[in-house]
């Protein structure tokens, strides 16, 4: 199949193909996202604007790479709340006092010498078994 000119339509098997999300989801985001109203044709089948392809796009990104859920979503291209990428400033312009990392303990678990018994045990065992 020959690649599209920029701005052609988008039928929902190449979106489907493009972001490797089944086509059923696409049309499940259909019904929770009402932004996305792709082109209907004759027999139902669906087109996808460049507009329709950005949104869908950016739903990806934020449910299946940022980890939203589909309300997280709603409210992000909603302008209800702001993505971690988006509301996050510069340290200069922050007035809040910067915190420091908790300091290390200042002795190691009290298990650590159990580990370590162990592993030295372990060590005994596999060379006598290589033996």
């Amino acid at each position: 199949m020959a690649d599209k000119a920029p701005g052609a339509l988008l039928t929902i098997g190449e979106l489907s193909a493009e972001l490797g999300v089944p086509q059923h989801i696409l049309r499940y985001w259909e019904t929770k996202f009402s932004k996305l109203r792709p082109l209907t044709r004759a027999g139902n089948r669906r087109y996808y604007r460049p507009d329709d392809v950005v949104l869908v796009r950016r739903i990806h990104q934020l449910l299946n790479v940022e980890g939203y859920t589909v309300k997280g979503v709603q409210k992000v291209l909603t302008g209800k709340t702001a993505t971690p990428s988006e509301s996050a400033e510069p340290a200069v312009a922050s007035s809040a006092p910067q915190v420091s990392p908790p300091a290390p303990p200042a002795s190691p678990p009290s298990y650590i010498p159990d580990l370590v018994l162990i592993r030295d045990r372990l060590k005994i065992a596999l060379a006598a078994a290589r033996a």
